[in-house]
């Protein structure tokens, strides 16, 4: 399995997931410019967490008109397989392949601390390795992570499971307590209808080493090995 990984002006987590992707999984990985406009020879793209463009406007506002991200669009409409983190997926609700909008933190305060996640998806290529209803423990970093949607955006993902992680406490209750930046429905991580894209605010790609303190996010990586498996 081939992974891509965007880099973009202010991009700062993509070697990050390079070191997993490439490092510790052994899997092939390529570094893709923002300006580059072919991207068929990955089979995963990564839009990756930073601080694309700077920010500027709104986070990820000025990304969705890099010319890779139209590649990234017909990528994902192939069914092949795309995953946002953080400022990736503010990327990705801003180019519409997912709902919604990521907004300020509710206490209006950059949030960089550990929280717990439930997994509401462990049917996807990208949660296969977890249980259902699984509580897992990641790293957030974030100013703008709080989820936001219109009623019937909100109804329609409850509806479709399109909600992959919420953010709960310790034994996996879903709180308001728990919920760190006021996301609606306490919501971490989307997918879109297919269930090939997904978006989360968390990171899984510094959590894949016991000395970084957990290992609950290699899991995501190495479940889209073994869904490769499955269907090679």
């Amino acid at each position: 399995m081939k992974f891509g990984i965007l880099v973009f002006p202010g991009s700062n987590c993509d070697r990050d997931v390079a070191t997993v992707t490439s490092g510790i999984l052994k899997q092939p990985t390529r570094m893709i410019w923002h300006s580059d406009t072919d991207i068929s020879d990955c089979d995963v793209i990564v839009v990756p967490g930073g601080f694309s463009y700077g920010d500027y406007l709104r986070c990820g506002a000025i990304a969705r008109f890099a010319p890779v991200m139209r590649a990234l669009q017909d990528h994902v409409a192939k069914g092949k397989y795309a995953i946002g983190i953080c400022n990736g997926f503010q990327i990705l609700t801003e180019a519409g392949i997912l709902p919604g909008a990521l907004v300020r933190n509710r206490d209006l305060h950059f949030i960089c601390d550990r929280v717990s996640l439930r997994v509401e998806r462990h049917n996807l290529a990208f949660t296969q390795k977890y249980q259902q209803h699984q509580v897992i423990s990641l790293p957030i970093a974030h100013g703008e992570g709080c989820y936001f949607a219109d009623a019937d955006t909100l109804k329609s993902l409850e509806d479709h499971q399109q909600i992959v992680f919420r953010y709960c406490d310790a034994d996996g209750k879903i709180t308001d307590a728990a919920n760190p930046n006021g996301s609606l429905n306490n919501i971490a991580g989307i997918c879109n209808p297919q269930g090939n894209a997904i978006g989360m605010m968390p990171h899984p790609e510094r959590a894949a080493e016991s000395i970084l303190g957990g290992t609950d996010g290699k899991a995501l990586f190495a479940s889209l090995l073994e869904s490769a498996l499955t269907y090679a």
